[in-house]
């Protein structure tokens, strides 16, 4: 799992599935009858998509280590500030500030949680240093963010706390999820830990969606069908990510994270038919500038090299 090709293999793998999501959830909208502005149903349907993937972790980690993935004794802790940040506080900032700003904002501030996950993990949490390459290189890979979401309309206008903020605020949420996930998975399974924190958490969306008035208009199979993918999108992608986590520094893993929104981008316009506002030149443009600041935290000097190998 340090292994170069291991983790540039395994991330990009997760970054596909989570760039494929940003289409499936709106084709699963669309699917089950949830309007664009109904932000009570969309909760309901995220907590109803990862209270599946936590099943669907538990059952396919089972499977794979031969034994049952259950909680260990006095790791309800663990799961429960997990559920808090990594789903909870994360996804329902997430779905309430996107209601007061723009998809493209959304985007960008979003890509924040790259830079602030190393700066948690090294200030916060102490479990590596920031350096001046790091720092570059997630500045330079976040540029790509920007560069890929210019020439839209919607860049401009006021900035709200309870719109922009909240987004800033489940960015930061996810920041702290990872530090977590890096310090819990020492001494913890990290899949089990992803598969019970996604039941909690989901169950928590779920109820919050139910009791602000959220439903399913369209039930259907189709739908089901989409939302089960998207359960699985999470389920693979946060196991996978959790066990990088647990063997490599934060800051070389979430730095792959800036690959999402230009996924995004790529399988939107293949997934949904936009590929007339995709732009070629800024899109390349994006990934270069995504990729050169991956090859720069990833980078390891001379000294870094000896200290390693003793």
């Amino acid at each position: 799992m340090t292994k170069r090709s291991v983790v540039l293999l395994f991330t990009t793998v997760c970054c596909l599935l989570w760039g494929s999501a940003f289409s499936c959830v709106k084709i699963g909208y669309r699917l089950t009858g949830i309007g664009t502005d109904d932000r009570m149903s969309q909760m309901l349907f995220a907590g109803m998509r990862f209270f599946l993937a936590g099943i669907l972790t538990l059952i396919f980690g089972s499977i794979i280590s031969g034994k049952m993935l259950l909680p260990k004794k006095g790791s309800g802790r663990e799961i429960a500030i997990l559920s808090l940040f990594q789903t909870i506080l994360q996804y329902t900032f997430f779905y309430l500030g996107l209601a007061r700003t723009s998809g493209t904002r959304s985007s960008i501030i979003t890509a924040s949680n790259v830079f602030l996950s190393i700066m948690v993990s090294s200030i916060i949490f102490r479990t590596e240093k920031l350096t001046l390459r790091k720092a570059l290189g997630s500045l330079i890979g976040f540029a790509g963010v920007v560069v890929i979401n210019m020439g839209t309309s919607d860049l401009g206008g006021a900035v709200h706390f309870t719109g922009e903020g909240f987004i800033f605020l489940s960015a930061l949420s996810y920041a702290f999820s990872s530090a977590f996930i890096k310090r819990f998975s020492q001494h913890s399974d990290p899949v089990m830990l992803s598969g019970c924190q996604f039941v909690v958490g989901g169950a928590v969306m779920m109820m919050i969606g139910i009791i602000m008035g959220g439903r399913i208009p369209v039930v259907s199979l189709s739908g089901m069908a989409m939302l089960l993918y998207l359960a699985f999108v999470s389920s693979a992608a946060f196991s996978l990510w959790g066990l990088l986590l647990k063997y490599n520094p934060v800051s070389r893993i979430a730095v792959f994270g800036s690959m999402n929104p230009v996924f995004g981008v790529i399988l939107s316009a293949v997934l949904l038919g936009e590929a007339a506002e995709m732009n070629v030149l800024r899109t390349a443009a994006a990934l270069i500038l995504v990729i050169c600041g991956i090859i720069i935290v990833n980078a390891v000097s001379a000294t870094e090299k000896e200290k390693v190998l003793r």
